[in-house]
């Protein structure tokens, strides 16, 4: 990528699983900046709603990715699953077809759907794509994190992992220009918009907390980590990280999380 900034502008999302997709929620929050200024929240669209929904982030980020601005997108939920997932229901590793197969099973898109009515099994076929606790892909064993699959604990990321799912699905039919790290490869095309999942537990506290809540500050955190990290030339290299060839080739399957060395 070089020693310029590869990116115009980034945007940090503080992602939430809860009620249905159009369900205005607190713990959704949305910040972008550009090079030269710290992030700034950005609002919903007008509506008698005071927060975000998933559809209205979905929707927004389409228009933000359609742009001609190389933009950086950093979403905090899981994008994919362990291998252990793939093999056990004999699935091709293939990000797209798994997207495809995901939401078939798993329709948190539908607009009056909790993820929990699809896990208590009113509706969808959760139960035949449901994973396990202890499984755990290589990034978030690196990170330290929780599974995608391990819901109602503290620090859970399952629930929004799995209402997020098919909205990278809805994202990547409508821009087909955008790279999905590093699914779409670790190289990152010259003025190409990128979307990558991160951690914002990895940045939050690297940054003063001023007068943001919790949510806010975490998509804050997302947005000017990845503004300086591009502007001090870090960012290059942890868009490839040093893997064995073993990890690279599952974490192309399974994802990886941006800023795990």
């Amino acid at each position: 990528m070089g020693g310029l900034p590869a990116f115009d502008r980034y945007i940090g999302i503080d992602y939430s699983g809860a009620e249905t997709p159009i369900s205005s929620l607190k713990g959704l929050r949305v910040y972008m900046s550009d090079r030269n200024r710290p992030p700034t929240e950005a609002p919903p669209p007008p509506s008698p709603r005071k927060y975000w929904t998933r559809r209205e982030i979905a929707e927004w980020l389409v228009q933000r990715l359609s742009e001609e601005q190389a933009t950086l997108v950093g979403i905090d939920h899981g994008f994919s699953f362990p291998l252990r997932y793939f093999d056990k229901y004999h699935l091709p590793h293939d990000w797209p077809a798994f997207l495809d197969d995901f939401q078939r099973h798993w329709p948190t898109d539908d607009p009056h759907l909790y993820v929990d009515f699809i896990r208590d099994g009113h509706f969808g076929n959760g139960a035949a794509r449901c994973g396990n606790t202890r499984w755990r892909r290589v990034t978030e064993v690196r990170a330290g994190a929780k599974s995608v699959f391990h819901f109602d604990v503290p620090g859970s990321v399952a629930k929004s992992t799995h209402a997020g799912l098919p909205w990278r699905g809805y994202i990547r039919l409508h821009v087909p220009s955008a790279h999905f790290w590093p699914f779409d490869g670790w190289d990152v095309p010259a003025g190409r918009s990128v979307v990558a999942e991160v951690y914002p537990s990895l940045w939050s506290r690297s940054f003063a907390r001023e007068n943001r809540n919790e949510h806010q500050h975490d998509a804050f955190s997302v947005a000017e980590w990845m503004r300086r990290s591009d502007l001090d030339g870090t960012l290059a290299d942890l868009l490839a990280p040093a893997l064995a060839p073993t990890e690279r080739e599952a974490a192309h399957i399974e994802g990886w999380i941006l800023g795990i060395r």
